[in-house]
């Protein structure tokens, strides 16, 4: 009897190897080379679309941008802010280094404040690296509906103004902060008291630059 060769997804004896796995084992070859090919080609894209946005007018979004090209120069008395009360995001660039971004902000009693969080992250630390390049640099621009006024950020540790600011957080973007029992509230401003001492939470005022 003489030796027949094997067929397409035999065992082969002589050979000591199923032959079914070669296929399979090119098609998760392909599949990995592919998920390879995929990720280095959204790890280049991002990488360009970074690098571009520092030339751009102004934040993307979360994207950080470049320096503001375009807006009319404020020029008078220090404005009312409470026509920024309820607005929801606003735009901001500081002078050194010139990148701007879009962030939140909350107004009290005339007085303009903005957040920002997970400051005890490893991720936040490395995304959010503004806040401690506006501790060393304050001076900044602020970009309102066309209009471009000069601020000087502060970060602010403590004081008076600060369980006002975070309730004014909680009830512009953190709903049920805001909406929940007087105990719920309470223990609500106490954690964002903590996460300030903590450093977690930064806060900023955008007071006036001369």
């Amino acid at each position: 009897m003489g030796y027949s060769a094997p067929t397409a997804g035999s065992y082969d004896p002589l050979g000591d190897r199923d032959t079914t796995m070669e296929p399979k084992m090119r098609v998760v070859v392909k599949l990995l080379k592919g998920l390879l090919y995929l990720a280095v080609g959204l790890i280049l894209a991002v990488a360009v679309l970074l690098f571009g946005m520092r030339f751009a007018d102004g934040p993307y979004a979360i994207v950080p941008g470049g320096a503001f090209t375009s807006g009319e120069r404020y020029a008078g008395p220090e404005p009312d802010w409470s026509f920024v009360k309820d607005r929801q995001e606003i735009e901001f660039q500081l002078l050194d280094p010139a990148r701007s971004r879009t962030t939140w902000i909350v107004e009290h009693e005339g007085r303009i404040y903005i957040p920002c969080g997970y400051m005890n992250s490893t991720w936040g630390r490395w995304w959010k690296r503004w806040p401690i390049e506006a501790e060393r640099d304050g001076r900044a621009v602020l970009r309102v509906d066309g209009m471009l006024y000069d601020r000087q950020l502060i970060r602010i540790r403590h004081g008076d103004a600060l369980p006002a600011v975070l309730s004014e957080i909680g009830r512009k973007y953190l709903r049920g902060a805001a909406t929940g029992s007087a105990e719920e509230q309470a223990q609500a401003l106490a954690m964002g008291l903590e996460r300030i001492a903590d450093g977690s939470l930064w806060i900023f005022e955008l007071a006036p630059r001369s």
